[in-house]
């Protein structure tokens, strides 16, 4: 309609003083109330059967539009010719062909709006109550509620005097009987309200009270007004803060968040700027040691300043403390009280004008420094200040700030005796690991051990290389069940037993046969006689037969990527894990090509979709593809997988070991088998001094012949045939001789008589290690010698 302006605001009407109209389809005026008659001074047969676009004032442009806006303001043409402005709103009725229109003086509107939002403000304050009570003084309305003030409600239909705690109920009751009989207001009386926490303290109130009347004048009841008092303002703030406190310090286990928690709960609710000094020791999660009584060098460094901006001459976080002249002030603080301070208590103290600048803010006009005392030592100190024109500390102030940094100061010591623990636990665990690379004739490796929440939930995961004799390698990988230095001490020992075990070169199987019952004894150790369960995944890889043997107890398998790309899971039967007994454990062979890479892991590796196993592998099988390639380290193989993680610490461990197979080349091997007669000794000789001269090793024939004809001889009189010879060449040289007997080999030194018995000990001396293992059809004994020979003392042999 022409002349409207819609609001964008809902208007807010009384019933008082509103005029309707009734327009139908067309605007046109059908129905006129008294109150539209007064409010333009026009009767109803003035209106009906005019459009109502043609009451609007002449300063208001006519439209052809026949809509009308939601609501809006226009000026309508007085009957004396006067401009009136209105407020109205249109509502649609039934039949939708006709509208009602409600009008209202702007003026009036405006005033209603007005007087709408003061009273929606006051009723939206936490910190004022207020009620509304009839002639009797009950409450009949009221937004007082239970945690308003001091835990007690004043709800509809009842009276001062039915809140217990209320002191002064009766007095405060007769105060409001005398408002509602003269009409003066009651303003601030005092009123006392008990504790809910503490029945002997009182919560202290203002209560303000005026009466209320009808349009006549009568009086209808009485409106009260409940309010802080200054000194119940201050202490709330004091429970506002040490509420925020509770909330904020403590809920982080690291020193220097702990810290910034305190500054940010004490700026800007206790002061302007603040800072918080730590102890070196502290950051370095030791104990601080006791400082000079009253001053010197108190080993503290700077952790944090707040607010950033406007504190650039302070000392920054990071910084030393410089150290202190002797000052009572001093020793207060490290005998754990606090001190109200102000720029010329500072200077005094420091005795350098030339400091006060970077311990007192900009405009500083008092301070506050308390001490971060827990378990009789001073973990280091909390300063706040006021600046411009706020009040200054009260003493009531430093208790504040005293009680609050006690209990920063605990959560720090926790954080720091945590972080101490967690460091070195993680230390333990990864100390228990073999070195991140190693080289070998067989393998290279490669292992990363990532802990569970970013080393927060340290745990019993771990991978080991193994070199074994004749140039082979065994790969571990294994899982203690539980977490903590408990689980990291139960993965020391089996890592020990599993090195001890592989020494005596059992088959993976046997070995793992042993472990288990060693973990079967040592869950019957513990406190609540349960098994300390675990997984171990022993592999041995032969570089000579290029052949690896598994055998796993609970314990995912290992996936191979070939040279060419491809990959295959090398599957077994699982046996139980380790600690639960009562099952055999069964090995698998598989011809590894050279340039393969073997992956052993951890489940926790697989643990990436919500325990479904098999998505993780296929996930890792796919990242050890495209990963694992020809010509690319190891080691960068293993920085692409963890990127690949993520930077979300894991929920578990994370253990994985690589291992590129490597080939002994045909060319430094030779192989012999002789017959059960002393002449092939002397066959075996030549042999073997034939290929060392070919190989260039002419410095290592006479010992060797030596050894050869020791371990020849003991097979041909003691084992039988056949009597198989081998030698290897790498790093160092292999001799090894197998005979169908399972007898075990022993070495002893034999008397100055005796005409035999010095074999294995000459064989010992001549060598840098040897020993013997065992197959399914005999036994095998190895002797290994430097490719530069050692001196040998043959006199000393006799």
């Amino acid at each position: 309609m022409g002349g409207f302006s819609a609001g964008a605001e809902r208007h807010v009407f009384s019933f008082a003083g509103v005029a309707t109209a009734v327009l139908d389809d067309r605007g046109t005026v059908v129905r006129w109330s008294p109150a539209a008659a007064e409010l333009l001074g026009r009767t109803a047969e003035e209106v009906c059967g005019r459009p109502l676009r043609e009451l609007l004032a002449r300063d208001c442009p006519d439209t052809e539009d026949d809509g009308f806006p939601a609501d809006g303001t226009a000026l309508l043409r007085h009957s004396c010719g006067d401009a009136v402005a209105v407020s109205f709103r249109v509502l649609s009725t039934e039949p939708a062909a006709e509208s009602l229109v409600l009008l209202a003086p702007t003026r009036r509107v405006s005033h209603w709006e007005a007087d709408a939002n003061v009273l929606r403000a006051l009723l939206s304050q936490d910190r004022l109550g207020i009620g509304m009570h009839d002639t009797d003084l009950t409450v009949m309305w009221t937004n007082i509620t239970a945690d308003m003030f001091g835990g007690s409600a004043l709800p509809r239909g009842s009276r001062l005097t039915d809140v217990p705690a209320l002191k002064d109920a009766k007095d405060a009751e007769t105060e409001l009987r005398q408002v509602l009989e003269t009409g003066e207001p009651l303003v601030g009386k005092t009123l006392h309200m008990r504790a809910p926490d503490d029945p002997d303290r009182y919560l202290v109130l203002s209560l303000c009270a005026f009466r209320v009347e009808d349009a006549e004048g009568t009086p209808i009841g009485v409106v009260t007004m409940f309010a802080d008092t200054p000194e119940q303002q201050r202490v709330r703030r004091r429970l506002d803060v040490l509420h925020a406190a509770a909330d904020r310090i403590g809920a982080s286990l690291d020193v220097r968040r702990t810290v910034r928690d305190l500054m940010d709960v004490l700026v800007p609710a206790l002061g302007d700027v603040g800072w918080a000094d730590l102890a070196e020791a502290v950051l370095n999660t030791d104990e601080p040691a006791k400082p000079a009584a009253g001053g010197g060098d108190l080993h503290l460094c700077r952790v944090t300043v707040t607010p950033d901006e406007g504190t650039a001459a302070l000392f920054r976080p990071g910084e030393a403390i410089p150290r202190l002249p002797y000052s009572p002030e001093l020793g207060d603080i490290q005998r754990g009280r606090p001190v109200v301070l102000d720029p010329d208590t500072v200077a005094d103290v420091l005795g350098d004008p030339s400091l006060v600048h970077r311990f007192v803010p900009e405009d500083g006009r008092s301070g506050l420094w308390a001490p971060l005392f827990a378990r009789g030592l001073v973990l280091g100190s909390v300063t706040v200040w006021r600046t411009g024109e706020r009040e200054p500390f009260e003493p009531e102030d430093a208790e504040l700030l005293g009680e609050i940094a006690s209990r920063a100061a605990l959560s720090v010591d926790n954080a720091r005796r945590y972080t101490r623990e967690r460091r070195t636990a993680l230390t333990l665990q990864r100390r228990l690991l073999p070195p991140a690379t190693t080289e070998g004739p067989a393998a290279e490796t490669a292992g990363i051990y990532l802990p569970a929440g970013g080393g927060a939930d340290i745990s019993g995961d771990w991978y080991d290389v193994i070199p074994l004799p004749s140039f082979r390698v065994a790969l571990v990988a294994g899982d203690v069940v539980g977490h903590g230095l408990d689980a990291s001490a139960a993965m020391s020992g089996l890592r020990t037993a599993v090195r001890t075990l592989a020494d005596l070169e059992l088959d993976p199987s046997e070995l793992l046969t042993h472990l288990d019952d060693l973990v079967r004894r040592l869950g019957q150790d513990t406190e609540w006689g349960k098994p300390a369960g675990a997984t171990c995944l022993y592999a041995v890889y032969d570089p000579i037969a290029r052949r690896c043997v598994i055998a796993g107890a609970g314990h995912p398998p290992p996936v191979e990527v070939r040279p060419d790309g491809t990959t295959r899971m090398l599957r077994f039967s699982p046996g139980p894990p380790l600690g639960v007994g009562g099952m055999p454990f069964e090995t698998v062979t598989a011809d590894v090509e050279p340039g393969s890479v073997l992956a052993l892991y951890t489940d926790g590796l697989l643990d990436r979709y919500g325990g479904d196993l098999d998505a993780g592998l296929r996930w890792l099988t796919h990242r050890l593809a495209t990963s694992c390639r020809p010509g690319q380290s190891l080691v960068e193989a293993s920085r692409l997988l963890q990127a690949d993680l993520g930077q979300t610490p894991p929920r578990d461990d994370i253990a994985l070991l690589l291992a590129r197979a490597r080939a002994i080349p045909e060319d430094a091997m030779a192989t012999w088998e002789f017959g059960a007669d002393d002449s092939v000794v002397a066959d075996a000789r030549q042999a073997v001094r034939h290929q060392l001269v070919e190989w260039g090793l002419d410095d290592l024939v006479f010992t060797t012949e030596l050894i050869v004809s020791e371990l020849v001889t003991n097979a041909v009189r003691y084992a039988g045939a056949p009597v198989g010879l081998r030698l290897v060449r790498d790093d160092v040289l292999v001799c090894e001789v197998t005979d169908p007997s399972n007898t075990q080999p022993r070495l002893r030194r034999a008397g100055w008589s005796d005409e035999g018995g010095r074999g294995l000990f000459l064989v010992a001396q001549l060598s840098t290690r040897w020993g013997s293992r065992y197959g399914r059809n005999g036994k095998t004994i190895w002797s290994e010698q430097r490719l530069v020979p050692q001196e040998v003392d043959f006199e000393a042999l006799m």
